[in-house]
């Protein structure tokens, strides 16, 4: 009987592989088909369940580790509980397995190919993510078993990476995150270098402690309990806290990555060749040699969504950077908006003036207007070309492009396809171009494809993280160039399937990694050379490798497994999903993901183009409590509970986490909705506001100390519609300035709180914070709750689109489900509703109202005005239940106090208001 596992990844590794267990519903929205949260919520409450084991181990040879982590849990209720394991991982790493163990059954794990589907275009999302992992450069994988009461299950997990080298050190990462006190906690790391270990260092446990939660230790050294034995080619790490220990650093559990450094002994300036039954590996890492002078032209995004930290974090990176420039390198900045703004006309060299009016330029940057990146990338690429082409440089060189953007292009050139067209035709392979993308709403995968083509590398970070110490580390991973045009060769009668063997530049402190299969397994030796270019002179290595094969280690873990084989395995499969993610030719595309997806299955690696398929090795399926897992940005739901383990219907998207929510409300194009329980009536109206127009919902900052706007997005009205265009809620903004000031933002992929201290909760996940004064809740890509002193309580529902129309926007509706703590001068387009009543009327005390030719019958009494309305129905709570109301036309014209104007925000969180005597500075 098969059962089916989905994993939840923010980077495209779970992309689509379990599209073929979804029931299909083309017409329903993607969050229809996942699983409601709200008990998980409600289970903290209870009976929590026991971790009894968290255990990891990872084996790491010649840089190529293998990691297991064990979980196992306890059900102490007296009833069922769903338990969800998660796990945070490296985003370079593949899921090799992953097995489920409920009481005595046991679902083995079983990588297949995903069949096609709809031409075969695999749908891949990458994580805005980064948002939902906590933490750049990760992947967070969770799975959420049905476990019977008083009964265990384990998780049992594998995945494997290679560790990259950076300025100068290899680095593992191992996620320890049970979040409760463990009774068996244990991290055990093996690393053996045939070249030997050179340095070794475990650092402090990073984010260790949630903020305010336990006692502050100081952090130098390893954790508590850590244990490093060492010689000259092994060295084996043990983390072992006990209860205690982990009490002290963090009362709710250990959080934190558990992170060794290390480095291996080079002697060979070829590198360090390895073979193993039929495959080799080369490492090639250089050192001593002069750098290479640098012409290195920065383009800094400046424009008004770089605003406040982001800018502010930028320049005093760019400062530092400036200083460290060497005296024969040349340099220059531009700053792009909507116009591209260059400090000088040409490049210049590295002295104290140049430098110091560099900063003088950069400080003077200011944030405005769109995001012109085909502008700033064909200036960038035109200084180097003219520096180069009218420059007698003797010395060779290395010019490069360091860019740093925090959107996605909105003036100039917008199409991606062209410009990455424009830009790989102006550099021509002789410009690298090294991108970076901060914050949650930038092209990543724009700026991903200019450094790939560009032989250039890119990194995110998020708009939480420290910007700055970010961006000047990875800089120091490219301010040294030793070599040029390195090209490593093998003879093709000899070697087969070889990996990369081009790179256009190598910066001291990385490394260059080659791996093969040999074609004469029986030949005495391997031929190598390794051509370059340094400074002023070309460089060329050769040597020959004896052929004489290693053991593998014995015993059937990691140290039994061919380390070689699944190394050049790793290194294939990356460079052919790379390419099949970036090419733009379906034929080869399509031949691409073939040979990527047979690699895979072959190898057993979870990639976007297989499944993780989990199959019951007893036959007694009826009796099991089986596994519900959601898949990445597009979850899947599984249940299990069924004898045979099939699917059932997709459930309904929930609309109320926690608790009733009452129809005042506005939702949709928007379609306000205001209840008046007193007289059993229902009003609605619409507003036909501008994208980019913030509308004020409620305000109260004089009184309760709330006040609630909305931004609009636009689109356009579909072909049938008799509007021009649709608005809809893109964010929702909260200010609560009693008893402390706070601010919430939500979006329908995040929840931002800003307080004493900054929270971002992706929606994606379900989640629960505060406390009484003021606590959010995260129903899963389904709906906001944020409770304010017990008395106030906002309901915001996400909607979101798997195949949005041209007229669809993922959006929000914002509903009051408690208002008992707004005071009666409350206003806003909803918040002037909240304490008054309304009555209907046949005979108006006032002239008609209807124009020429119309008939308006009935008339709505409410605050002293007498309004013509006509009877409508009207769906609300993202269409689960339709209502009856009383229409107000004309965009609510004598309805609402003012005119429309008058309920315009100049900012998300403005709190001024305009009406009566509750005039109030905003903030």
């Amino acid at each position: 009987m098969l059962l089916l596992l989905g994993l939840c990844l923010g980077l495209p590794l779970c992309a689509g592989s379990l599209e073929d267990a979804r029931t299909r519903d083309d017409t329903s929205e993607q969050v229809g088909r996942r699983l409601p949260r709200q008990a998980r919520l409600l289970q903290r409450l209870k009976t929590k369940p026991l971790m009894t084991d968290f255990s990891v181990k990872s084996t790491i040879i010649s840089r190529y580790a293998f990691t297991a982590v064990s979980c196992r849990m306890l059900n102490r209720a007296s009833e069922d509980q769903e338990i969800e394991f998660q796990l945070q991982m490296p985003a370079a790493a593949f899921i090799t397995n992953f097995t489920v163990l409920i009481g005595d059954k046991v679902y083995q794990g079983e990588i297949t190919g995903r069949e096609k589907k709809n031409g075969d275009k695999v749908k891949e999302k990458r994580n805005k993510t980064s948002e939902d992992n906590g933490k750049k450069g990760t992947d967070m994988f969770r799975a959420s078993v049905v476990i019977p009461s008083k009964d265990k299950a384990a998780f049992l997990l594998s995945y494997e990476e290679l560790l990259q080298r950076r300025l100068g050190k290899y680095e593992h990462v191992i996620s320890v995150r049970p979040q409760q006190l463990v009774g068996r906690l244990m991290v055990e790391v093996n690393i053996l270098e045939r070249s030997g270990i050179e340095s070794l260092e475990v650092l402090p446990l990073q984010h260790s402690r949630q903020k305010d939660s336990g006692r502050r230790e100081v952090d130098s050294g390893p954790p508590p309990s850590t244990v490093i034995n060492q010689n000259d080619t092994f060295a084996k790490v043990t983390f072992k806290p006990s209860v205690v220990q982990q009490a002290r650093i963090a009362q709710n559990g250990v959080l934190g990555d558990f992170i060794i450094r290390y480095d291996v002994n080079r002697e060979q300036s070829i590198g360090d060749i390895q073979v193993l039954n039929g495959y080799f590996v080369h490492y090639f890492a250089p050192k001593d040699l002069p750098p290479l002078p640098k012409n290195v032209v920065f383009v800094l995004d400046s424009s008004a969504s770089m605003v406040g930290t982001k800018l502010r974090q930028t320049k005093d990176a760019l400062f530092r950077i400036l200083h460290d420039l060497r005296p024969q390198d040349h340099f220059n900045i531009i700053g792009f908006s909507n116009r591209i703004k260059v400090w000088k006309d040409h490049l210049v060299s590295v002295t104290p003036d140049n430098v110091r009016d560099g900063k003088v330029y950069i400080h003077h940057m200011s944030p405005t207007g769109g995001t012109d990146i085909n502008g700033a990338l064909q200036r960038g690429i035109k200084l180097l070309n003219d520096y180069v082409a009218h420059n007698d440089i003797e010395d060779r060189s290395v010019s490069l492009i360091v860019f740093l953007t925090d959107g996605k292009p909105t003036v100039g050139e917008t199409h991606t396809l062209k410009i990455l067209n424009n830009t790989k035709e102006a550099a021509r392979g002789q410009i690298c171009i090294f991108t970076i993308g901060i914050g949650n709403d930038v092209d990543f995968m724009l700026l991903e494809k200019l450094s790939l083509e560009n032989c250039g590398l890119t990194r995110r970070v998020l708009e939480e993280d420290d910007a700055g110490s970010q961006l000047i580390g990875f800089y120091d991973e490219i301010r040294t160039p030793l070599l040029s045009d390195v090209r490593v060769d093998y003879p093709p009668a000899s070697v087969e399937h070889a990996t990369r063997t081009v790179f256009r530049n190598y910066f001291n402190g990385s490394e260059i990694v080659t791996a093969g299969k040999l074609a004469d397994s029986e030949a005495g030796r391997l031929h190598v050379e390794v051509t370059a270019s340094n400074s002023k002179r070309f460089v060329l290595l050769k040597t020959d490798v004896p052929l004489e094969p290693h053991k593998a280690g014995r015993g059937g873990g990691a140290e039994g497994r061919n380390h070689v084989e699944r190394l050049w395995s790793y290194l294939t499969l990356k460079e052919l999903l790379s390419s099949w993610r970036h090419s733009g030719d379906e034929q080869e595309k399509q031949r691409l993901g073939q040979r990527a997806r047979a690699l895979a299955v072959a190898r057993g690696f979870l990639t976007p183009l297989t499944a993780l398929h989990l199959r019951l090795q007893t036959h007694q399926l009826e009796d099991a409590r089986g596994a519900a897992a959601a898949l990445g940005p597009e979850p899947v739901v599984q249940s299990l509970r069924g004898a045979g383990g099939r699917p059932g219907p997709p459930l309904k998207k929930p609309y109320s986490p926690r608790i009733k929510v009452s129809r005042t409300s506005v939702d949709g194009d928007p379609h306000f909705v205001v209840d008046f329980p007193l007289s059993k009536l229902t009003v609605c109206f619409n507003i036909d506001g501008q994208p980019g127009d913030i509308l004020r919902l409620v305000s109260d900052h004089a009184d309760s100390g709330v006040t609630v706007n909305g931004e609009l997005i636009g689109a356009p009205a579909p072909p049938s519609g008799h509007k021009k265009q649709r608005t809809y809620f893109r964010t929702i903004t909260i200010l609560v300035s009693k008893p402390e000031r706070s601010y919430l933002e939500v979006t329908p992929s995040r929840v931002i709180w800003d307080g004493r201290d900054r929270l971002v909760l992706p929606c994606s996940q379900s989640a629960a914070v505060g406390g009484r004064e003021l606590g959010v809740s995260v129903s899963a890509n389904a709906s906001v709750t944020v409770t304010i002193r017990s008395t106030l309580a906002f309901v915001i529902l996400i909607h979101l689109y798997k195949k949005p129309a041209p007229y669809q926007r993922n959006h929000l509706g914002f509903y009051i489900s408690n208002s008992e703590g707004l005071s009666g001068n409350c206003h806003g387009l909803l918040g002037q509703f909240l304490n008054q009543d309304a009555s209907l009327t046949e005979e108006p005390t006032h002239p008609a109202f209807p124009k020429a030719g119309e008939r308006s019958e009935t008339f709505l009494k409410v605050k002293g005005h007498q309004v013509p309305v006509v009877w409508k129905q009207r769906k609300i709570y993202n269409g689960e239940e339709q209502v009856d109301c009383w229409f107000a036309r004309n965009n609510a014209a004598k309805l609402i106090d003012g005119e429309y104007k008058d309920y315009l925000a100049t900012h998300p969180f403005d709190s001024e208001t305009s009406f009566g005597l509750g005039l109030t500075r905003g903030l």
